[in-house]
């Protein structure tokens, strides 16, 4: 996350919709406080490219929708996130965001790392609709999962063989999401 941007009170959901279109960057909202987002890496674009491709299919057959970074994810009347991919099934009507994913991804970085890991993380878990929370690291072939169960959450870390995918059912292996990256 970026710096936050210059603004004197926080905003609700409506005011901060309207002055998002307005803006030649993209802003995340946390409790009311819009932060700039910076740019993304090479890596991290083909990472979230893979991602997109190898879960498109298996999302269609179910009927869900996969979305990537420009769409926002409200998590309160207050916070809205740009995740770097998302599957939504069913309805989620609103078209400036989503309220339901079963699924979350965010790419790992230097910069993002923190934030993924803990106020995303946390926040994250609330939504009742998702079922995992995949974070996918740009500098190595490594990618973590936190999965809801039964008896809370689950995690599990993957370095080989196949990535577990909750709400589509599919595994997908680690080589196809990072082909082209880390050569």
């Amino acid at each position: 996350m970026g710096e936050a941007a210059k603004l004197l009170r926080p905003m609700g959901a409506e005011e901060y919709l309207a002055w998002e279109a307005s803006q030649e960057e993209r802003h995340e909202l946390l409790e009311g406080v819009p932060y700039a987002m910076a740019g993304a890496s090479e890596a991290h674009n083909l990472l979230v490219g893979n991602l997109y491709f190898l879960l498109r299919p298996a999302a269609q057959a179910r009927g869900c929708r996969v979305f990537f970074s420009d769409m926002r994810l409200r998590v309160s009347e207050r916070t809205f996130y740009y995740p770097d991919l998302m599957v939504v099934c069913g309805e989620d009507p609103h078209p400036l965001y989503k309220e339901r994913p079963c699924l979350v991804v965010e790419v790992l970085s230097e910069g993002t790392e923190a934030t993924d890991r803990r106020e995303k993380l946390w926040r994250y878990r609330e939504i009742p609709s998702l079922q995992g929370y995949l974070l996918v690291d740009s500098r190595t072939r490594r990618v973590e999962g936190y999965f809801r169960g039964a008896e809370g959450w689950l995690y599990r870390v993957f370095e080989g063989g196949e990535v577990e995918v909750p709400c589509l059912g599919v595994g997908i292996a680690l080589e196809e999401i990072y082909r082209e990256v880390l050569q």
